[in-house]
């Protein structure tokens, strides 16, 4: 047993609730903007719906061994998004369930082995094919946000939350990040907090004096303050889903005073400056993280 039933399944679900949600927008619902700037729900819908073929490709390219990038290029990216953006209310949601369609027919379809064959996005590094369904999670889970249409960080399962988190940490910066040190906080309902700690850092399930309540820490991310808050709402700090909404900062050197502690927020160190953590096993894990 690998990773791979259990990714294709939270995969299923996702789609199914980002496609029930696009349904319930009417056309002056689409043409409003999203959280991400420049962009309206259109946008972020086209956007959607051509990252499932960009994804495709990718899964062609494992099963056949044959580079097949996943967009022509960075310009024609951007094209494809137009273009579909301005189609018909009608035609943009057929295109999303289409896209839909086709990435879930080369799952389906992509033989045993081929799980394990290298791919690679825009950017490097190249991945195992079997990255792509953790890829395509991200771009559904953080984009249903991103259309402020009633889906928000609480809504995100936790088995994304960990593993994104999982993958910001193998993705930091370190030594060169805005913060020293993050402590999560117990969420209301589940501990999301990752199970592992890339690249050295460390992770304690036991706190002492005023950080009793903290269930895991990261350590050596770089110069400044320390933050405290939630896996869901530091996970949605740190991509740039909220401005910090239940995320607190505890400057280094000084006291922990309970309630709010005040002081700005530094900016989030750069997110997904790598499509796919440098180090993943070629054959599909067990779990993952």
């Amino acid at each position: 047993m690998t990773v791979l039933s259990a990714l294709q399944a939270e995969l299923v679900t996702a789609t199914n609730r980002l496609l029930a949600t696009a349904a319930s927008l009417s056309a002056d619902d689409l043409a409003a903007p999203s959280l991400l700037p420049g962009w309206t729900r259109r946008h972020v819908l086209a956007h959607v719906a051509g990252n499932a073929g960009s994804l495709s490709n990718l899964l062609i390219w494992a099963r056949t061994g044959v580079r097949t990038p996943q967009y022509a290029s960075l310009d024609a990216r951007t094209a494809e998004i137009e273009a579909a953006a301005a189609l018909p209310a009608d035609r943009l949601l057929t295109g999303l369930h289409d896209g839909a369609d086709r990435l879930a027919a080369a799952v389906r379809d992509l033989p045993a082995a081929a799980w394990s064959a290298p791919v690679e996005g825009m950017r490097p590094p190249p991945h195992p094919a079997w990255y792509v369904l953790v890829r395509r999670l991200r771009e559904i889970g953080f984009h249903h946000v991103d259309l402020a249409a009633g889906y928000a960080p609480a809504d995100w399962p936790d088995p994304f939350v960990r593993r994104e988190l999982h993958d910001c940490l193998a993705t930091w910066p370190h030594g060169h990040g805005p913060v020293s040190r993050l402590h999560f906080l117990p969420e209301p309902d589940a501990a999301t907090f990752p199970r592992t700690a890339p690249g050295g850092n460390s992770v304690s399930f036991a706190g002492s004096g005023r950080d009793r309540e903290v269930v895991a820490r990261w350590t050596g991310l770089g110069d400044g303050p320390i933050l405290r808050g939630t896996s869901r709402d530091m996970l949605a700090w740190l991509t740039g889903r909220s401005g910090g909404e239940g995320v607190s900062l505890l400057p280094v050197g000084q006291p922990f005073i309970p309630g709010p502690e005040g002081g700005r927020l530094p900016e989030p160190p750069p997110w997904l400056t790598m499509p796919a953590p440098a180090d993943l096993p070629a054959t599909p894990p067990e779990d993952y993280p």
